[in-house]
């Protein structure tokens, strides 16, 4: 069955690269309704802004969406990634600003919010995109594919020159609460370098060390150091997770990413999209639904209060 949460969730924070303070409300959604934003700041024109590859709009720092009236929602990874991985699949978001708020870097505050509020099904069977052919995109030495699986795979590589980086990689099948043990938690990160560059060019003014894990010279200095010794690639993975899901769609196949960030995933799923033959979205039975990343998950696939 489809599903939503059982009552509306309240989220207050800061946007990322704006430093402005924003709300949004989870709120439950029926059948077939899919994921939407609503822009309750907008009194003119369309405010809504369905998660539907149409609306995808090409970005390096982050995953934007905009509709044919020029509104947007963007930095919207981590909770799409906490969506996916909870299996929510009917949800409105209601937000007053362009920007969802960072928290503390990854989906984990979205989780733990979401199963506090508990989940809903939906009296519809969930529709799910089966990739039927490999599609692979590729840019300045980084590829992003996706080929034809019985359930949801995730791998993932990385290479920084930073030390306390390096090369990491890690491969995951996407069931049974694997998002919520293995990335949930897992932030994203920069280099201090990068940091500087970014807010002197009026980005990040919202980054701080509470809700990035920063790198300097093969020094973590953010406080408490790593959650996980290969969080980095960890936390790619949870990007990808919720760059996918602009879909619309759970997806049955193995994504693989090597040095890929939102703009290269963003890129994969419009591919995807290009050509009918590459993929159908079906009713997912018994079988395949035990195999998505939400079925059968609960509060103690993570050890996080909510």
């Amino acid at each position: 069955m489809q599903q939503t949460i059982a009552k509306p969730v309240s989220i207050a924070g800061t946007g990322l690269h704006s430093g402005a303070p924003v709300r949004l409300v989870l709120c439950p959604a029926a059948a077939d309704h899919g994921v939407t934003f609503v822009r309750v700041d907008i009194e003119q024109g369309d405010n809504l802004i369905a998660v539907h590859p149409k609306n995808w709009v090409e970005a390096s720092l982050c995953t934007v969406l905009r509709n044919s009236d020029g509104a947007s929602v963007s930095t919207i990874e981590h909770l799409l990634a906490a969506l996916h991985g909870c299996g929510i699949h009917n949800l409105r978001v209601e937000i007053d600003g362009p920007e969802v708020p960072i928290l503390d870097g990854s989906s984990a505050p979205f989780v733990a919010r979401i199963l506090a509020a508990g989940l809903a099904e939906c009296d519809a069977p969930v529709r799910v995109l089966r990739v039927l052919r490999p599609v692979s995109v590729e840019r300045d030495g980084a590829r992003a594919s996706l080929a034809p699986s019985d359930g949801f795979e995730l791998s993932f590589e990385i290479d920084f020159a930073d030390q306390a980086i390096g090369y990491q990689s890690r491969s995951l099948q996407m069931y049974n609460g694997a998002f919520l043990r293995e990335l949930s938690d897992c932030r994203t990160f920069c280099m201090r370098a990068d940091v500087e560059v970014m807010q002197a060019n009026g980005l990040a003014l919202g980054g701080t060390l509470d809700n990035a894990v920063v790198f300097d010279s093969g020094t973590v200095l953010t406080p408490g150091g790593l959650r996980r010794a290969d969080e980095p690639v960890r936390h790619k993975m949870l990007d990808a997770m919720g760059d996918l899901y602009v879909a619309g769609h759970p997806i049955i196949g193995r994504y693989e990413g090597v040095k890929a960030g939102h703009a290269l995933t963003g890129l994969l799923v419009q591919a995807l999209f290009a050509d009918a033959r590459n993929y159908e979205i079906v009713a997912c039975d018994a079988r395949c639904s035990a195999r998505l990343p939400g079925a059968n998950i609960s509060r103690k696939d993570m050890q996080l209060s909510a």
